[in-house]
This record gives structure tokens, sequence and C-alpha cells, in this order.
């Protein structure tokens, strides 16, 4: 465990919500099934396959060892198992439980399966976002709880379009913006298929930034190797000339290569700028395996 004592005490429980240790990039032998993440009062640690009581009492240990002064929550969650479970090692979550990010403030979700509200390694996607968006109307695809609706507000956008299918992640969006006092007209929250809003979507338009964040394989509305090429079909019908587009994938079967080749046939004009690099902690032994988010321009 020294070697996860040692990548731990490089992080501190700060403000803002973090990754601590990321273990699935798989830079740390026997720790590759192992994440822990900082939700302010609470460390959230996930078990991505099922380990025996010693390793989960030694990381238990490891994190006093690392932050002898922490004496909040603790929380373990078992992804290998069916739902997800969380379980509470001690201590008590705030209700609700609110998290900071880069001036922002989110409503999180720790026992609510996977997906708890904040995605923790697009934290430089958001970033990026919220230093181009002042003045710009906001095209937020896939929005899930619309983090970057509020980031987007945070640098100044003029407007935002969220959308996405989920009620319960756009609810959740909504409560987030209440949070942040951000004007409801300038604000819109669309629950519905993307693919047959674009009549909608144009209505709104034409957009100076878009974000194309889609799930990689959600069974029965989007899989990335089959869907992606007819989003980015539409950026002529829906973006302004030089509108800035941040272009996401998180599939350890998909790489650059798939994302140069879909733009170059399905969106010819967009000119690539470069990549955004993830959060450091967030590193990946084969960098084509985790998070890849790149910034185009769209040209007319």
């Amino acid at each position: 465990m020294q070697l996860l004592v040692e990548q731990l005490s490089q992080q501190s429980l700060g403000n803002d919500a973090c990754r601590l240790f990321h273990g699935r990039g798989k830079c740390f032998v026997g720790f590759e099934q192992l994440t822990i993440d900082w939700f302010a009062p609470a460390i959230f640690v996930t078990l991505f396959a099922e380990h025996d009581t010693d390793f989960e009492h030694n990381v238990i240990e490891t994190i006093g060892q690392a932050f002898p002064t922490f004496d909040g929550p603790l929380l373990i969650q078992r992804r290998y198992i069916h739902g997800a479970p969380v379980e509470i090692i001690r201590g008590e979550l705030p209700v609700p439980h609110h998290v900071t990010e880069s001036g922002a403030t989110y409503q999180v979700k720790l026992m609510d399966g996977q997906n708890n509200g904040l995605f923790l390694d697009m934290s430089a996607g958001r970033s990026w976002l919220k230093h181009i968006a002042k003045g710009r109307n906001v095209l937020n695809l896939f929005s899930y709880t619309c983090s970057f609706s509020l980031a987007a507000f945070a640098g100044g956008a003029d407007q935002v379009i969220n959308i996405d299918m989920s009620h319960g992640a756009l609810k959740l969006g909504k409560i987030n913006h209440k949070l942040n006092n951000i004007p409801t007209e300038k604000v819109k929250f669309f629950r519905h298929d993307i693919f047959k809003s674009w009549g909608k979507l144009k209505r709104y338009g034409g957009y100076d930034a878009i974000v194309f964040d889609p799930p990689t394989n959600q069974v029965g509305s989007f899989v990335a190797q089959n869907d992606y090429h007819k989003l980015v079909k539409r950026i002529a019908q829906l973006a302004n000339d030089k509108a800035d587009l941040l272009i996401c994938l998180n599939s350890p079967d998909l790489g650059s290569d798939f994302i140069a080749a879909m733009m170059n046939e399905h969106a010819p004009t967009c000119e690539f700028i470069g990549v955004v690099d993830n959060p450091v902690v967030f590193k990946e032994i084969d960098s084509d395996k985790g998070l890849k988010v790149y910034h185009y321009r769209y040209h007319a």
C-alpha cells in the first residue's frame, strides 16, 4: 500500500471536488480497479472488481495515513455488483449534498448508482468552455446534469441550450442553475431525443460554441461507433462561422483515429485546434483508452 500512500499524499482535500487516485489508467500495478474521489466533506472509494476484505481494510487505513486529519464521511461503491451499491463506512452525508468546482456549485447524489451528477474527469473540458464562453450562444448536447452549462455561464455566456433524454438528469441540472443564481431566461432545458430535435435546436441557433459529450454505448439511444457521425454532420446547420466545438469521447475501444477520421469525412470544414488535456491525476498508460477531448473550429 506504500504506492497508494505516496500517490494520495500528493493530493489535498481542498474546497473543490476532485479525483484523488485514478487506478483505472493502469499506471499503478495492483490498483487497476480502484478510484478514490473527494466530494467534500466525503471521500468516495470505488471498486470496479471484487477484492478481499484485507484489501478494502488496507485502502481505508491508507486513506487515514495520507489524510490524518480527515474525519468526514467515508463511502465505498462496489461497481462490480449489479446496481453499484454504495456502503457508508462511517459518518453521514449532508442532505442535500453540494460540492464546488472552480466557483460553481453542484448538487451530487453519491448514493444513486453509477452516475452521481458530476463527472470529475471532465473538469478540464468545463474549464476550457468557461474561458471561451463570454458573450456566446452555447449548445450543450447530451447535457446530463448541465455542468457544461454552469461552466459557460461562469464564463459569461449569453445563452445555453441544454438537451438530454433523462428527466432526472435535467431536473438536477435545473437545481444546479438555481444554486448558481443563473437567470432562467438565459437557459433552456429540453428533454428530447437529439436526433428528433434538429428543427428546435436550429431555432435557437446559430451557436458560437457546441459541446458534443455523448455516452459511448447507451442501448436504444446512442452508440458512438454507429451514431457519432450523425451529430457532426449537423454542425453546418447549427454553428456560426468560427464556432468552437468540443468533441468528447470516453471509450476504451475508440481512439483518436476514430475522431479524426469521422471529422475529416463528415465535417471537413472543421479545423482541428488541439487536445484539451485531462487533469494530471487521470493519467493513462494508453491515452487512447481514456477520456478524449478535442477542440475544433467550424469554418462556414
